[in-house]
């Protein structure tokens, strides 16, 4: 009979590399971890693993298994987390995702102010997600997902916490650092830097430079704001950011914001959680404590479709 243990098994296994890794994590002996595995395969009546010299490689019985090992525990790990929450008088455990490079600093600022009204409320900040942010709002990997881009899925809900406008970069002696906006063909020459996302989930493709047919003439990836900033006001390229971020660090680099078009490209702040957990009252005093501290103050007339 397929038990936990064979799940917590089969993952960590996987995550280790061998049997005896494995076994020494679970403080189990290897004997004791392979005989248990033996049991359940004559139980299934299929093999989990095959041998290949002294390496093991999951049969396909085996990675259908692991998968619903990394889909299944972490429910059964947050449910635990949450009872003994409850028995030690806790209110619970608010562990945030996020899908929002430039976000982080805001966050910080929730969070500062948050803690102190729950502080018995755990709060933990997840930045990389083995399935991307709406899979780990689905399998309990976290509570709260911080994204720009909300996906209406059954048994989700997705609330606006404030407004902002996406904006162009630029050093401040920059030959665009004085426009008022920017067209798309001004950036077909220019080294255009992101964070590390597809270019399909990036504003200043979807909503600037795709509908205009312009591509830049490079593309460089880097996952620091502060070295982007940097690359930035050195010359070595422009980006695209909120113009609430810019706002912040043009007191420290030589930095300038442009609007991105005649109109400007609006954007918003979502927070996703269960439906399941919708009414729970320090889930929603964190909401509340978001939509307090807006960051970006500037009005931006949304484009037509």
């Amino acid at each position: 009979m397929l038990e936990r243990i064979h799940l917590v098994i089969v993952r960590e296994v996987d995550r280790q590399g061998s049997m005896t890794a494995a076994a020494t994590v679970l403080c189990l002996t290897q004997s004791a971890l392979s005989h248990a595995m033996k049991k359940l395969e004559q139980s299934l009546g299929t093999p989990i693993w095959l041998r290949e010299n002294r390496s093991l490689r999951l049969t396909q019985a085996g990675q259908y298994l692991l998968e619903m090992a990394n889909h299944v525990l972490p429910q059964l790990e947050h449910l635990e987390r949450s009872m003994q929450q409850f028995a030690l008088g806790k209110r619970g455990a608010l562990r945030i995702g996020m899908e929002c490079h430039p976000c982080y600093q805001w966050l910080l600022k929730v969070v500062s102010v948050y803690m102190p009204q729950w502080p018995d409320v755990e709060v933990d900040v997840k930045q990389k997600f083995r399935f991307g942010g709406i899979g780990a709002l689905l399998d309990y990997d976290i509570d709260l997902l911080v994204t720009p881009d909300p996906e209406q899925r059954a048994g989700l809900q997705f609330e606006q916490v404030f407004d902002y406008e996406q904006v162009l970069v630029v050093a401040a002696n920059h030959p665009l650092a004085s426009a008022k906006f920017v067209e798309p063909a001004q950036l077909a020459n220019e080294v255009l830097i992101t964070y590390p996302v597809e270019t399909d989930r990036l504003d200043i493709y979807t909503q600037f430079l795709t509908p205009a047919a312009i591509n830049p003439r490079a593309h460089k990836v880097i996952e620091s704001t502060d070295l982007m900033l940097q690359m930035v006001a050195g010359g070595r390229g422009v980006a695209a950011l909120p113009r609430w971020l810019v706002d912040e660090y043009a007191g420290k680099m030589k930095v300038v914001p442009v609007r991105l078009g005649r109109t400007g490209v609006p954007k918003q702040i979502y927070l996703g959680f269960r439906e399941a957990d919708a009414d729970m009252g320090y889930l929603r005093e964190f909401i509340g404590t978001a939509r307090s501290l807006s960051l970006d103050n500037v009005p931006v007339r949304k484009r037509k479709l």
